[in-house]
């Protein structure tokens, strides 16, 4: 099978060998895992009126205006449940497998990740791809085949690019205690770089009651960078309080993941966890409907190079 080659090694499954879990991840996935290379060049689909209404894989058909949002509740998401592991999957990955879930535009996986005390990831290999971790709550440990041994936790933004290749594993530091994150891959605009790790430090209180900027494509921006005309914003909010989001790039759409609470997105009403993911629109009308509501905003290309 051709793509890119990922291996989750994992130490002390109790609840499933080895062997089997890495069997799964790599031939399992299919598509979801290893076809990298073929989403961005073999998007065939069956003749469907309803896929080329809507653009296949939620990526635009410029010859159909009837259609320009997704809806992920957030009960419909993939999981996963390894004793350890606890994991939701917004798109296809692993042993979870939809094709009308594969990615969002360029935003490949939306894993939402409960990791066991003392548990986690050994070392696996990741190629041309953006990987961003968002930890939630907990600390969680990186180290990696550039010589980064850090750890990250809530306030933080981690961003790996895996370039022309990459290892690295990922441990919950702490033995009494688990570790929440969440970890999004989107798909670069070039391949084959030099590897990069970058880690930040954000001041929290500068998300409450708007959107403070986590990832962009410029190395002089706030937050994070990476290899794709991307931007990224997470906002904390109270009851009723309204913010607009406009877009960076017209040409591109937005994932919205709500964190917690309940809130409307241009009309649509969104409850913890779920995703509702807009294109051709050049801003979004947000406003909160509990306390303590908070959201995630993810503005990616519609379209894959």
């Amino acid at each position: 099978m051709t793509g890119t080659r990922i291996a989750y090694i994992i130490a002390n499954d109790t609840n499933m060998k080895r062997t089997e879990f890495l069997k799964r991840t790599i031939t399992g996935g299919s598509l979801a895992i290893l076809g990298l290379t073929a989403l961005a060049k073999d998007r065939k689909v069956e003749p469907d009126t309803k896929n080329e209404k809507l653009g296949y894989n939620h990526l635009p058909n410029k010859e159909y205006k009837t259609m320009n949002k997704v809806l992920h509740k957030a009960d419909t998401r993939g999981g996963a449940n390894h004793g350890w592991l606890q994991s939701k999957h917004s798109f296809s990955f692993a042993n979870y497998h939809n094709p009308e879930r594969m990615h969002f535009g360029v935003l490949r996986v939306l894993n939402d990740d409960i990791v066991a005390p003392g548990m986690g990831f050994g070392t696996h290999a990741h190629q041309n791809m953006e990987i961003i971790s968002i930890p939630m709550e907990g600390d969680l440990e990186h180290k990696d085949s550039m010589g980064n041994t850090a750890i990250i936790k809530s306030g933080d933004i981690q961003v790996l690019s895996a370039g022309k290749g990459i290892t690295h594993s990922e441990y919950n530091k702490n033995k009494d205690k688990t570790v929440k994150f969440l970890q999004i891959w989107v798909v670069p605009n070039k391949n084959n770089g030099t590897p990069r790790y970058d880690q930040i430090t954000l001041n929290i209180e500068d998300r409450n009651n708007k959107l403070q900027q986590i990832l962009s494509p410029n190395p002089d921006d706030a937050g994070v960078w990476i290899h794709q005309n991307a931007w990224f914003h997470i906002g904390k909010m109270d009851k009723d309080f309204s913010v607009q989001y406009q877009l960076k790039d017209k040409t591109n759409g937005v994932y919205a993941f709500v964190l917690n609470g309940d809130m409307t997105i241009n009309e649509q009403a969104l409850n913890k966890r779920d995703g509702l993911g807009i294109w051709d629109v050049e801003s979004l009308d947000i406003k909160s409907n509990s306390e303590d509501a908070e959201i995630l905003l993810m503005e990616v290309p519609m379209q894959l190079n």
